[in-house]
């Protein structure tokens, strides 16, 4: 990093704080804080949903796991089955029926629901769940820069740790969004312009697809996940991945927060639609930069040299650090920055909002929104602190990250569908099925059980709605579903055309 590399980081950084200290000029309450008065844009809320997802996590691990990561390749894609469908449920059944309750935490709704007892639990559920993934989120982004900046990884952590907290405590929730539709555009030229980077190292395309390794080629993975926890098995990342993305898409307060801010529930939906529209071209993306710096690695004496006993998310620092040309080094850094930003500051926003409308006092906080700003501060702190031993979750930051989702997302999701479905189930009840599903996942873990984590969302949703119901009173005689369906023609041919285009990617992507 010389002078004009470190101009273009610091002059990025400068200006994300630069646009929150704007945006915050207009906040006067919590709702303009935490849900932008409701009045946000739904392509900026599309976009800054998968801005959010795509972080530097993606950046780093997902390249990683096609190039080197043991057992890797473009299997990483069966990642990407369960998305549309997930999108689909989300758009016709969930979202309307949270939007239109105008909630700004969305476990306000568990909370009227099932009782105080049962909305704490399961936003407490949230703030331990999303509080360890945001911290591997900061881990990562300083695994990126440590070797940049040459500095520690501790060092770089508390960098974008102090960063992030700075920028989001000030601009809310509009910050966030906005922020987010300029680092999209950063993130995608940043990836693109690794690909030719590494492209034009190794002879382009056919040249690096060549000389990829052939076990790497295929995308279908058909072992069960059963038995073996390694992999990327289809049917395990289809179903499991499944509850996976309709619960953090819909029940994660870190995505459906922008939701709740829309105009209407009609944009609401519109911005799921395009949200689910747009991640799998950026993922593909992903993926070739992965198979691009495969043969740059295999071609490269001193990219093998700098790898050598390294993890497998240090690929994508070495790479910038040794291929990329000054100037371009600094704005794929800010591209690399940009990723994590679009991740940390919604995290951190929702922590923040679920603490002070689920466990702190009803009202007011203030027209200077002191206590908001100040709880968003006390998260970016401890976030920050998690994410110095965040480092041996496991292989790659992007499977640490899916294993602390899986093991939660699948009872969350289970309490707001029979909230919404299911009169019968008691607030005590749900409780005890939330506790018992993410128990028995965490002891999975833990005693490191041979069925693969991915599963673990299916079978954490099982067990918590069997408990649920064993532990309720018996159901009254009209105690049907009541989950409405909301058609929407164009937005199922889009995110079918989505899934089937995925599908056929995992299935014909051969050696």
């Amino acid at each position: 990093m010389n002078a004009v590399d470190w101009g273009i980081f610091v002059a990025y950084l400068a200006g994300m704080i630069g646009l929150s200290l704007w945006l915050a000029k207009r906040q006067k309450t919590a709702d303009d804080y935490y849900v932008g008065g409701r009045n946000l844009s739904w392509w900026a809320v599309g976009i800054s949903i998968v801005a959010t997802q795509s972080s530097a996590i993606s950046f780093v691990s997902i390249p990683a796991f096609v190039a080197v990561r043991e057992g890797g390749g473009l299997s990483w894609l069966q990642y990407e089955l369960g998305v549309p469908l997930a999108m689909l449920f989300l758009l016709l059944v969930l979202i309307p029926r949270l939007r239109e309750k105008k909630l700004v935490s969305v476990y306000e709704f568990l909370r009227t629901r099932f009782g105080v007892g049962t909305g704490k639990t399961l936003a407490g559920v949230f703030l331990l769940s999303r509080g360890l993934a945001t911290a591997v989120g900061v881990y990562a982004t300083g695994l990126v820069l440590a070797p940049m900046l040459q500095w520690p990884v501790w060092a770089a952590i508390l960098l974008i740790g102090v960063t992030a907290v700075i920028y989001d405590a000030i601009g809310g929730l509009k910050a966030v969004v906005v922020s987010d539709v300029i680092q999209m555009g950063l993130i995608f030229g940043g990836v693109a312009m690794g690909i030719a980077l590494a492209l034009g190292e190794v002879g382009g395309w056919g040249a690096a697809w060549a000389a990829l390794e052939a076990e790497r080629k295929t995308a279908a993975d058909w072992s069960s996940g059963v038995g073996d926890t390694d992999g990327v098995p289809f049917w395990a990342f289809l179903v499991g991945g499944l509850f996976l993305y309709i619960s953090y898409y819909g029940t994660d307060q870190s995505q459906v927060q922008r939701l709740l801010g829309t105009k209407s529930v009609k944009e609401a939906q519109k911005a799921v639609l395009l949200g689910g529209s747009l991640r799998l071209p950026l993922t593909l993306m992903y993926v070739g930069l992965g198979v691009a710096l495969a043969a740059l690695l295999q071609e490269s004496a001193i990219f093998q040299g700098q790898m050598e006993g390294q993890k497998p998310d240090l690929l994508v620092p070495v790479f910038i650090l040794e291929f990329v040309p000054t100037g371009l080094k600094g704005l794929l850094l800010a591209a690399t920055v940009a990723a994590a930003m679009s991740s940390l500051d919604s995290a951190l926003n929702a922590l923040s909002a679920v603490t002070v409308k689920d466990f702190l006092s009803e009202g007011d906080g203030g027209t200077p929104l002191w206590r908001e700003r100040l709880v968003t501060i006390a998260w970016g702190t401890a976030v920050t602190l998690m994410a110095l031993g965040a480092g041996s979750l496991a292989k790659t930051v992007i499977e640490a990250i899916n294993k602390v989702g899986s093991a939660f997302y699948g009872p969350v999701l289970v309490a707001f569908l029979l909230g919404l479905g299911r009169s019968h189930v008691k607030g005590i009840a749900m409780s005890w099925g939330v506790v018992a599903g993410v128990g028995l996942n965490l002891a999975l873990w833990l005693l490191q059980a041979p069925l693969h984590w991915m599963w673990w969302n299916l079978l954490g949703a099982a067990v918590a709605w069997l408990v649920a119901e064993l532990l309720s009173r018996k159901a009254d005689a009209e105690g049907e579903t009541t989950l409405g369906l909301y058609w929407n023609r164009p937005a199922v041919v889009i995110l079918s055309a989505v899934f089937l285009v995925t599908l056929a990617l995992v299935l014909g992507i051969r050696a």
